[in-house]
């Protein structure tokens, strides 16, 4: 797949299929991640891959199975969502927070080196790590593109990411900034249209 034509496709979606990814691809997948900006030039990165099925409904076992429609409408109006094209993308994916990672091909939790905590950082450069590790995320989205899988995260809420962290044995000095759902898109998966932005208008050259 041509470069711009993989970021045109790349899409979130949150309808996969649980059709096993060959392991070679995978790799080819991830190994994009490990091309991606680092800010201490170590890429200091791993990744868990989950691929046993009963080992992926553990891990998302924290996520609410199911939420309601009034609950979507509730945290949609806590959150001030006015923008048509917005509150169709969220109605879509608070309701499928748990089974677009249940039934995707595999599950993988990115994991970065983090100093200090990540919460309370001292300045924006304690942030470092955690703005070259999306770099690596994005890179692992666009080479999935290329491959014709299709991605979805999550970010994890409340204890989530200590109940990982204790039921893998993840090291105390690495975080998890999301889960990723890897696999081929349904034939029925739902294609939420993006926000059109005219580039014209978001572009400017040597002041606003």
């Amino acid at each position: 797949m041509e470069f711009y034509e993989a970021i045109q496709k790349r899409r979130t979606v949150r309808d996969l299929s649980d059709e096993p990814i060959d392991p070679q691809i995978l790799k080819r997948i991830l190994s994009a991640g490990f091309a991606a900006p680092s800010n201490d030039h170590m890429r200091d990165w791993h990744f868990i891959v989950l691929t046993d099925r009963q080992v992926i409904q553990k891990v998302v076992g924290k996520i609410p199975k199911t939420v309601s429609p009034k609950r979507v409408e509730f945290i949609m109006r806590s959150w001030r969502l006015n923008d048509e094209c917005q509150q169709k993308m969220y109605a879509d994916a608070i309701p499928k927070q748990y089974q677009m990672l249940l039934h995707a091909g595999c599950v993988v939790l990115p994991l970065f080196k983090q100093k200090g905590n990540l919460l309370a950082p001292r300045s924006l450069s304690a942030l470092n790590a955690f703005a070259s590790m999306w770099c690596c995320i994005e890179n692992i989205f666009l080479a999935a593109t290329a491959e014709n899988y299709a991605c979805n995260l999550r970010i994890p809420l409340g204890d989530e990411a200590q109940y990982i962290q204790k039921e893998l044995n993840l090291p105390d000095d690495y975080a998890l900034p999301c889960y990723i759902g890897i696999g081929k898109p349904k034939e029925t998966f739902t294609a939420v249209a993006q926000k059109e932005i005219e580039i014209e208008h978001r572009i400017h050259f040597n002041q606003w």
